[in-house]
């Protein structure tokens, strides 16, 4: 039996078991970095407000630039905002799933195997 797109399986050392667990279903409007998303912000909530305060100077022609705003959101306001969460919370929160409950509580990180050990440059 093949098992749903929706069940994923982590990757397990030796020796320990792999339980599956429930990936979120629904769009993904996260970016890989919170900087990366703030700017995308700057830039389409700069494209809206510019192209309003534009318009007693250039005309109403200034209002084209609105839609392109959308792309710098990838979609409305509230998708940009909705990702601002989803980039902030991405690994540090983990959902739980456990006989129809599902639960939002702190992700676990991995141990580092030597804390002692310094980064290489």
């Amino acid at each position: 039996m093949k098992p749903s797109p929706a069940l994923v399986k982590p990757p397990s050392g030796p020796g320990k078991p792999s339980p599956e667990r429930r990936v979120a279903p629904g769009p993904d409007f996260a970016s890989k970095s919170v900087p990366r998303h703030l700017a995308r912000g700057a830039i389409g909530f700069g494209l809206v407000i510019g192209s309003i305060a534009l318009v007693p100077v250039a005309g109403p022609a200034t209002l084209l630039a609105a839609p392109l705003a959308l792309i710098a959101f990838r979609g409305c306001p509230t998708c940009w905002m909705v990702g601002l969460a989803q980039t902030i919370s991405r690994g540090r929160l983990e959902r739980r799933c456990v006989d129809g409950v599902c639960t939002l509580t702190k992700a676990h990180p991995h141990p580092d195997p030597d804390p002692d050990s310094t980064p290489r440059t």
